[in-house]
C-alpha cells in the first residue's frame, strides 16, 4: 500500500534562534515566491475559507440570524490548522526540492489527524467558546439593563456611555485572547508538522519563542491580524491572497528560526571546542606569568 503521509518526522524540538525584523521580510519574500511557483495549492486552500465565509454570510443575510456567523467562527478552528498544514507542506517540499504531489500533500494533511494537531484544534475551539461566553457576560454587564433594541439594525446603543465602555472592555479582553491564541500557535503549528512532539511542548515552545523576540513577533501578529481584517472587507475575496501569503510565510519564519538556532548552537560548540583545545588552557598562561 502506498505511503502518502511521507517520512516519519524527527523527534524533539529543534533549536530555535531569536527572530528579527529582517526575518519577517525574508519570510514574506519566500512566501510570495512559493505562491508564484504553486498558485493552484494557494487557491485551493484559500477557497475553503472563502467558500465557507460566503456561505454563512449568505445564510445570515437570507435568514437575518446573526448567530450563523457565530457558528462559522466556531467551526473555523476545527479545520483551519489543517488548511495551514497544507500550505506548510507545500513550502517545505519546494524548499527541499521534492515534487508537489497532490496525493501526497493531502495525505500529509490527513496524517495529522492521527498526531497532535487535533489537540491543538480542541484548545483553539475551547478558547473561542470561552471568549463567546465572556463576550455575552460583558454585554450583559454593561447593557443588560438598557432599553431593548435590535443591535443588528441600530447601533445607537453602542454610542451611549455604557455601550462605549462595553466596547472598550470587550476589545481589551478580546485582544488578550487573540494574543494568547497567537502566541501558542504561531510556532507550534509548523513545529508539529516538522517534528514529533506533544502539543503541550509545542505550545510552550511557541509561547517562549514569542517572548524571546517580542517586538518582531508582536509586529508579525499585528500584520497578520490587520491584513486578514482588510481581506474580509471585499466579500472575503482578499483571503485568496492573504491566507496563502501568511500560511507560506509562517512556515518560512519557523524554518528561519530553526536555522538561526542551529547556527548559534554550532557557533557555541565551535567556541567550546576552541577553548578546550587550547594548549594547557588558561592555567598555562597563569603559570608562565608567574
Amino acid at each position: 500500500m502506498r505511503d502518502i503521509t511521507g517520512p516519519a518526522p524527527e523527534l524533539g524540538v529543534p533549536p530555535l534562534g531569536p527572530i528579527s525584523f529582517a526575518m519577517l521580510g525574508q519570510a514574506l519574500r519566500a512566501a510570495l515566491a512559493d505562491m508564484r511557483r504553486a498558485p493552484g495549492f494557494a487557491i485551493a486552500f484559500a477557497s475553503v475559507y472563502v467558500a465557507i465565509g460566503l456561505a454563512f454570510a449568505a445564510v445570515t443575510w437570507a435568514t437575518g440570524k446573526t448567530y450563523w456567523l457565530v457558528f462559522a467562527a466556531v467551526g473555523f478552528p476545527l479545520f483551519g490548522p489543517f488548511a495551514a498544514v497544507g500550505l506548510y507542506e507545500v513550502s517545505r517540499r519546494l524548499a527541499r526540492g521534492r515534487p508537489l504531489d497532490m496525493y501526497q500533500i493531502f495525505g500529509v494533511i490527513w496524517g495529522q489527524s492521527k498526531r497532535q494537531l487535533p489537540s491543538i484544534c480542541a484548545i483553539v475551539l475551547f478558547m473561542f467558546l470561552f471568549w463567546f461566553f465572556l463576550a455575552h457576560m460583558i454585554f450583559a454587564l454593561f447593557l443588560g439593563f438598557s432599553t431593548m433594541t435590535n443591535v443588528s439594525s441600530s447601533f445607537v446603543v453602542y454610542t451611549t456611555p455604557q455601550g462605549l465602555m462595553m466596547l472598550g472592555v470587550g476589545s481589551v479582553v478580546g485582544a488578550g485572547f487573540a494574543l494568547l491564541l497567537y502566541m501558542i500557535t504561531v510556532i507550534s503549528l509548523p513545529l508539529l508538522l516538522d517534528r514529533e512532539v506533544d502539543f503541550v511542548t509545542a505550545m510552550i515552545t511557541s509561547f517562549q519563542t514569542v517572548l524571546a523576540s517580542p517586538a518582531p513577533m508582536l509586529a508579525w501578529g499585528a500584520l497578520i491580524g490587520g491584513a486578514t481584517f482588510l481581506a474580509l472587507l471585499p466579500a472575503f475575496l482578499g483571503l485568496f491572497f492573504v491566507l496563502p501569503l501568511f500560511g507560506h510565510a509562517t512556515w518560512h519564519l519557523y524554518d528561519l528560526a530553526v536555522r538561526a538556532g542551529r547556527a548559534a548552537e554550532a557557533e557555541a560548540d565551535a567556541h567550546a571546542g576552541a577553548i578546550s583545545g587550547a594548549p594547557n588552557g588558561p592555567i598555562a598562561g597563569v603559570s608562565s606569568a608567574r
